[in-house]
């Protein structure tokens, strides 16, 4: 249930005949039920609202906004069904790494499955750094972990800014000299 739009009307065909030309007829029918206004647009909003987590508990915003602006190619801040269509492969794509890292199938990545997947990933990080991701994306609870959503937020914003990182580090020697200004442009034109 979790990565996709919620069950229900989600599904059936598309509501005034066939998919355009390169969208899969089910994400067409799926953009249908999410264009909840017919503006032939998904908003940050009607996106969040159709997709939920293996808690039942809708994405949040800032990885709805992530993946719209992914997606927004005239930088509108909405998508039309083609953009719905990648959008929905990428959300697929990632949701399928997330329940091969899910290694005790609970819907959620602990610390030990998000450190294992880290390391899986090429990523030599800290446990204290992933400690700091789950204090910071967590549901509080006494067993914290890390839905859906934001696996793909943190994972988003951890490739952007090696990306951006290794641009720096022309040498590959794990270490740059960064002015404050290089670093805040690093952040804005990355993560905003």
């Amino acid at each position: 249930p979790y990565g996709g739009p919620q069950p229900g009307p989600y599904g059936g065909a598309a509501p005034g005949g066939d998919a355009p030309p390169g969208v899969d007829p089910e994400a067409a029918s799926w953009f249908q039920a999410v264009d909840a206004d017919r503006s032939g647009y998904i908003s940050v909003k009607e996106l969040k609202q159709a997709l939920v987590n293996s808690n039942w508990s809708t994405f949040n915003d800032e990885t709805c906004l992530l993946m719209i602006n992914m997606f927004d190619k005239t930088r509108s801040g909405h998508i039309d069904v083609y953009g719905f269509s990648a959008l929905l492969r990428f959300i697929h794509q990632w949701k399928n790494l997330f329940q091969q890292y899910d290694r005790d199938q609970s819907g959620s990545i602990s610390f030990n499955e998000l450190q294992q997947a880290f390391s899986q990933m090429g990523y030599n990080l800290s446990p204290q750094f992933s400690q700091l991701l789950l204090a910071r994306y967590a549901q509080r609870s006494s067993n914290p972990s890390i839905q859906l959503d934001r696996f793909i937020q943190i994972c988003m914003q951890l490739q952007s800014t090696t990306d951006a990182f290794r641009e720096k580090d022309t040498g590959l020697v794990g270490n740059v000299r960064l002015s404050y200004e290089d670093f805040l442009t690093m952040v804005v034109t990355r993560m905003m």
